[in-house]
């Protein structure tokens, strides 16, 4: 078995962390259970590049389960737990990451853990299919198909297939109902203030919080932030959704109308610089800058670095800037998606129900990829409402049916 992780001696750890998450995954359980039996994956080769937590080991255990030779490896050198991925080598699983990797060395795990030549692929920001797409094009051709996790993974994705240059079918797994209404929402709503929160240990309420970006990520984060007590400011570019937020009860105003109010800064937008120098320059003293973006490239790192004639190690995962003013702009884990490189990440309950999503339109991949065409996909409709009333059964929460002659009504045209 070949794999390449920081420490195999912390193995009981992550399980520990592991089997916290099952039990609370009843869906992704349940489809476990029908994997080990059924084997959709036996002969199939799966590469896995997720947030390496928890929950994202135990969908690749799910997939191992199925029968699939399985290869793990990070999506961000921040996220990835060296105790998660101990634990899964135990298992028998293949992975390639550790906490902290350096650009070189979290692009070597990449490599490694496609060069076995997978014939599915979960990938989250777009990382895999980008080596798929250029160094690594000659492995493409093995693909049967492939699903992305995220916002900045389908728009990249839709870019390649504008130019006609996608190689193999992907699944956008981020726009399946039972994902980004719930995931990206809720998910992101919460984890992204428990990462906040933990990493400062600072009052939330009567502060001022500026969100940049009204997605369904952004609103998750904003509607947080108003639970908390904050005043709340939304940045957009997208005319619709700034009067949806000014509608929820928000401010709405360009980011350099913003930068000298907020007391927190939050970036959801999947686009670069949305804060920048002659933001920094109007900031507060001890303003707190963070990112829920899969990238780190929202906060213009480059910019701030260049504009400080000081840095300095304020506590874990907040370094402090100081500005040629004499002010003090802190940002949180390196500008790096927040909720996982200073927590653990969405909840395990929001987790299985995009994570079931996943396993699922892998099978979906291994039943039907003769019939598949090489273009961004959507979910199909019956995954979702299989995930939706798995859902609601674990919840206890039972729901109405349509009468036949319900059903005849809403398909008529006739009143």
């Amino acid at each position: 078995m070949d794999y390449l992780i920081r420490d195999i001696s912390l193995a009981e750890e992550g399980a520990k962390k592991i089997s916290w998450v099952k039990s609370r995954m009843p869906i992704l359980s349940g489809l476990e259970e029908e994997f080990k039996k059924e084997k959709p994956f036996k002969g199939l080769k799966i590469t896995v590049s997720v947030h390496l937590e928890a929950k994202t080991a135990y969908l690749a255990k799910v997939l191992h389960a199925g029968g699939a030779h399985v290869r793990v490896t990070g999506s961000n050198p921040l996220s990835t737990q060296d105790a998660i991925t101990a634990a899964l080598v135990k298992d028998g699983l293949e992975v390639f990451a550790w906490y902290k990797a350096t650009s070189e060395e979290y692009e070597m795990h990449i490599r490694r853990a496609l060069e076995f030549g997978p014939d599915i692929i979960i990938d989250d920001g777009g990382d895999l299919v980008n080596l798929l797409h250029s160094d690594m094009i000659g492995l493409s051709g093995n693909i049967l198909g492939g699903c992305e996790e995220t916002t900045t993974g389908v728009i990249r994705l839709k870019a390649l297939e504008k130019e006609g240059k996608l190689r193999f079918p992907m699944f956008a797994v981020n726009d399946a109902d039972c994902k980004h209404l719930f995931d990206n929402r809720y998910g992101t709503g919460q984890s992204v203030w428990d990462g906040i929160m933990r990493t400062t240990n600072l009052n939330v309420a009567g502060k001022t919080v500026v969100v940049a970006g009204y997605g369904w990520c952004g609103k998750g984060v904003a509607a947080r932030a108003k639970g908390l007590g904050a005043r709340v400011i939304i940045t957009e570019i997208d005319s619709v959704k700034a009067v949806e937020a000014v509608m929820d009860g928000f401010g709405v105003m360009p980011m350099e109308e913003a930068a000298p109010l907020g007391d927190f800064f939050i970036t959801v937008t999947g686009c670069k610089n949305v804060i920048e120098s002659k933001h920094f320059l109007k900031m507060k003293n001890g303003a707190i800058l963070s990112n829920a973006g899969h990238f780190n490239v929202e906060i213009a790192m480059d910019q701030l670095e260049e504009k400080a004639v000081l840095k300095i190690d304020q506590r874990h995962n907040i370094i402090g800037y100081e500005m040629p003013s004499g002010r003090i702009i802190n940002v949180l884990g390196e500008g790096r998606l927040v909720n996982l490189a200073c927590a653990d990440g969405h909840p395990a309950e929001i987790m299985d129900m995009s994570f079931s999503v996943q396993a699922l339109c892998a099978k979906f991949i291994a039943d039907e990829a003769e019939y598949l065409e090489k273009a961004v996909l959507p979910v199909p409709c019956e995954i979702d409402n299989f995930v939706a009333q798995r859902t609601l059964k674990s919840m206890g929460v039972k729901i109405d049916c349509l009468t036949s002659e319900q059903e005849e009504y809403l398909n008529s045209w006739k009143v």
